[in-house]
C-alpha cells in the first residue's frame, strides 16, 4: 500500500511546494475573502480560483489581472475552507493553496515556475510549508528505499532496507501526529485527520484461536475517527469522496438493510452541513436510483420516504422533484420479497387471466413489445430455455404486450418463431385502461416499473418477487439455487 503522504503530499506538495511567509500586519480585514495575487506573465486578462468539490472540481471566484499582472479574488462572503487552486485564462491549474480561516492574504507567482509561489499572510500555508518540506523528504526517501527493496536479492540487505523504511514511515507518521496535536485547530490538522485511514492491526489470538475478522472490524469501527460528516470542508478536498466510496465498497455489506443503516447515520450526522448534506443526499440518491446490485433500490426508497417525502425536496428543482417522486412510486410495489402486484389482463382469446390463478413453483413475468429489437432477440431465447428446462420444472410464463395496438405483430412473431403454446400472452384492453384511469388506480407499468423492454420478473410459488431486471441466465441460475434442497 502506498504511504499516506502520497494521497496528500503528491496532491499538494509536488503541485504546490508553497513558499509561505507570516504577515506582520496587525490591521487585517477579516470579513469576506480578499486574496491579492500577482501571476506573471498574465496581463489584462481573467484568472480563476477553483476548488475540489467531491470527486470533481469547480470554479469559486475570478480575478482580473491588470497590466502589472495584479488582481484579487475578492468577495463579501468567506470561502468554505479547503484546498483551492489558481487557474490560468486557458483553464489550466497553476498551483494549489490552502484557504483557511484567514482569507486575506497575498500570492506572488510566475506560471514559468508553478512550484514556487510565495504566499504571505496565511498561517495555514506557513504551517503547511513546514510540514510539506519534511513529509516530502521522508516520502521521497521511502519511495527510493522501496525501489531498492524491490531489486534486492540479498536477505541481510533486504532486512536492513525494510528497517530503514519502517523508521522513515514512523517519522512520517510522527510528523503528521505533531501537526494534529500541536496545531489541532489548523486547517492542515483537519486535512490530515480527514484523509487518514486506520492501520490494519495484526490478527489477535483469542482463547487459543486466531480472530481473523478482528482487523476488518477494527478498521471499520475506526474508519471515520475524528471526521464529522457535517463539516463542509470535507467537500473541498480530493480525498474525502474516494475514502467514502472505499468504505462502502470494502466495509459495508451490499445487503440493502446494511447500506441503509450506514447511509442513514451519515446523512443524519451531516444534516447541519450547508454544502455537504445536499451533496451526500444527492450522491446516495443517484447511486441507488440505478443500483449496481439487484434489490439495492430499496435504499433509494428509504431515502425518498425518510428524507425527500419529509421535506428535503426543497433542494430539488421541479423537474428533479417530479423525477424522484415518480421513480419512488414506480419502485414501491415491486421490492424483492414483496408480493407481486396482481395482473388480470386479457389473453389473445379475449379471456382475462389472473397472474395469481397460475399454480407453479416459479412464474416468469415478461413485459415486452413485439416491435422492440431487443425483445425480438430475447423472447425466442426465453422460449428455448423454457422448452429445454423450465417446462419440466413446472415453470409458467406470463407475458404482457406493452404495445397493445400491435397485437397482430405479436401473434405473427409468436407463430413465426414457433413459441410453445404454454405461453400466456396478455395485453390491457383500452376499456380496462380507461376504467383504471377513472378509478385513479396505478397501472401495471408503474406497479412493475416497466420503462424499458423486455422487463423480466421471477416469482415464487406464492407470487412473491424473487428477482427482477435480470438476464435469462441469471433467472435460470436462481431457479436452480431455489429448487436445490438445503443440506
Amino acid at each position: 500500500m502506498k504511504n499516506l503522504y502520497l494521497a496528500f503530499c503528491i496532491s499538494l506538495v509536488t503541485l504546490v511546494n508553497v513558499c509561505a511567509q507570516t504577515n506582520k500586519s496587525n490591521n487585517i480585514n477579516t470579513t469576506g475573502h480578499n486574496i491579492h495575487i500577482q501571476l506573471k506573465p498574465y496581463k489584462n486578462t481573467t484568472i480563476y480560483l477553483g476548488t475540489y468539490y467531491g470527486k470533481g472540481k469547480t470554479l469559486a471566484d475570478s480575478a482580473y489581472l491588470n497590466s502589472n499582472s495584479e488582481g484579487a479574488f475578492k468577495g463579501t462572503k468567506p470561502l468554505t475552507e479547503g484546498i483551492y487552486f489558481v487557474v490560468s485564462p486557458q483553464y489550466t491549474i497553476q498551483f494549489e493553496v490552502l484557504v483557511g480561516k484567514q482569507q486575506h492574504f497575498s500570492i506572488v507567482a510566475d506560471s514559468a515556475n508553478k512550484l514556487q509561489p510565495v504566499i504571505t499572510g496565511s498561517p495555514d500555508n506557513t504551517l503547511f510549508l513546514q510540514y510539506s518540506q519534511e513529509s516530502y523528504k521522508l516520502g521521497s526517501d521511502i519511495d527510493a528505499l522501496q525501489k531498492q527493496l524491490a531489486q534486492q536479492h540479498n536477505h541481510t540487505d533486504s532486512v536492513k532496507i525494510e528497517s530503514e523504511i519502517k523508521t522513515a514511515s514512523q517519522k512520517l507518521h510522527q510528523a503528521r501526529e505533531n501537526i494534529i496535536h500541536q496545531h489541532p485547530q489548523s486547517l492542515l490538522a483537519f486535512l490530515l485527520q480527514a484523509m487518514q485511514r486506520p492501520e490494519i492491526p495484526a490478527i489477535p489470538v483469542v482463547n487459543g484461536k486466531p480472530d481473523s475478522l478482528y482487523p476488518f472490524r477494527y478498521v471499520k469501527e475506526h474508519y471515520w475517527d475524528d471526521v464529522l460528516f457535517n463539516d463542509d470542508r470535507l467537500l473541498h478536498t480530493p480525498f474525502f469522496e474516494p475514502k467514502l466510496d472505499d468504505y462502502f465498497k470494502y466495509y459495508v455489506s451490499p445487503e440493502p438493510d446494511s447500506i441503509i443503516n450506514e447511509v442513514n447515520y451519515i446523512l443524519l450526522s451531516a444534516r447541519t452541513g450547508k454544502e455537504i448534506y445536499p451533496y451526500l443526499l444527492t450522491k446516495f440518491t443517484n447511486k441507488y436510483l440505478n443500483p449496481e446490485y439487484m434489490g439495492q433500490d430499496k435504499v433509494f426508497l428509504f431515502l425518498y420516504e425518510n428524507f425527500y417525502a419529509k421535506g428535503d425536496t426543497v433542494i430539488l428543482n421541479a423537474e428533479s422533484k417530479k423525477m424522484i417522486t415518480d421513480r419512488a412510486y414506480s419502485m414501491m410495489a415491486n421490492q424483492i420479497g414483496a408480493a407481486a402486484p396482481e395482473l388480470n389482463l386479457t389473453d389473445t382469446a379475449g379471456k382475462n387471466i389472473s397472474l395469481y390463478s397460475l399454480k407453479a413453483p416459479f412464474t416468469v413475468v415478461v413485459f415486452w413489445d413485439p416491435t422492440c429489437g431487443h425483445c425480438k432477440e430475447e423472447l425466442p431465447r426465453i422460449d428455448s430455455i423454457y422448452k429445454a428446462k423450465w417446462k419440466a420444472m413446472g415453470v409458467k410464463l406470463y407475458s404482457v404486450n406493452v404495445n397493445e395496438a400491435r397485437m397482430d405483430d405479436l401473434k405473427q412473431f409468436v407463430n413465426d418463431h414457433h413459441f410453445s403454446p404454454d405461453w400466456i400472452l396478455t395485453y390491457q384492453t383500452k376499456a380496462a385502461r380507461q376504467a383504471e384511469q377513472i378509478a385513479n388506480e396505478p397501472n401495471y407499468r408503474q406497479l412493475y416499473d416497466v420503462f424499458k423492454t423486455p422487463t423480466l420478473y421471477l416469482l415464487d410459488a406464492d407470487k412473491h418477487i424473487i428477482a427482477k431486471q435480470l438476464t435469462i441466465e441469471q433467472i435460470d441460475n436462481l431457479m436452480q439455487v431455489k429448487r436445490t434442497p438445503k443440506q
